[in-house]
């Protein structure tokens, strides 16, 4: 039967060497002198950050950004809706106008859940939410990210119309 105390008990490190033991100086001055090549290597190379707020990255075509809605193509048909994989992200509420046809009433993202997939722009079957370029989304207050319907329409018109004109 195995003793109590024999499972307690483990087994005494062993100790380093000393310096005059079996250490090898060389080694840690080798390790030196190849940690300062690394060092002079990238000192002649460009650096690779930018100082942001005066100049900004350029962003590729299919950058993910900001949301934008265009209202005059939306039916409201819930599509964007139902294929964000973060549930609740997309708020649609639909109503008919003097046609017959559907249009929304109320439309908002909640950017606090989305996770930039663009699947809403990707699965949009009359392609009117789109993503900008605008990846400034710091603020003071977690309500700030909640876009409504409105703040998507002044998004579109200020990203997407501008820049064709």
């Amino acid at each position: 039967m195995v003793k109590i105390k024999q499972l307690i008990e483990y087994p005494s490190p062993q100790p380093s060497p000393a310096r005059g033991e079996g250490a090898n100086p060389f080694k840690y001055i080798i390790a030196l002198i190849l940690g300062h090549l690394t060092v002079f290597k990238h000192l002649f190379k460009r650096p690779v950050t930018l100082e942001y707020p005066e100049k900004r990255a350029v962003l590729n075509d299919k950058f993910r950004g900001v949301h934008a809605l265009n209202v005059e193509k939306c039916t409201a048909c819930g599509t964007c809706q139902r294929v964000c994989p973060s549930f609740g992200t997309i708020e649609i509420v639909k109503d008919k106008d003097d046609n017959g046809k559907f249009h929304p009433k109320e439309y908002s993202i909640d950017l606090n859940k989305c996770i930039f997939c663009g699947n809403c722009v990707q699965y949009c079957p009359f392609n009117a939410i789109v993503m900008t370029q605008n990846y400034e989304l710091a603020d003071e207050k977690k309500s700030a990210l909640k876009l409504d319907i409105n703040t998507l329409k002044q998004n579109y018109i200020e990203t997407i119309i501008k820049d064709k004109s």
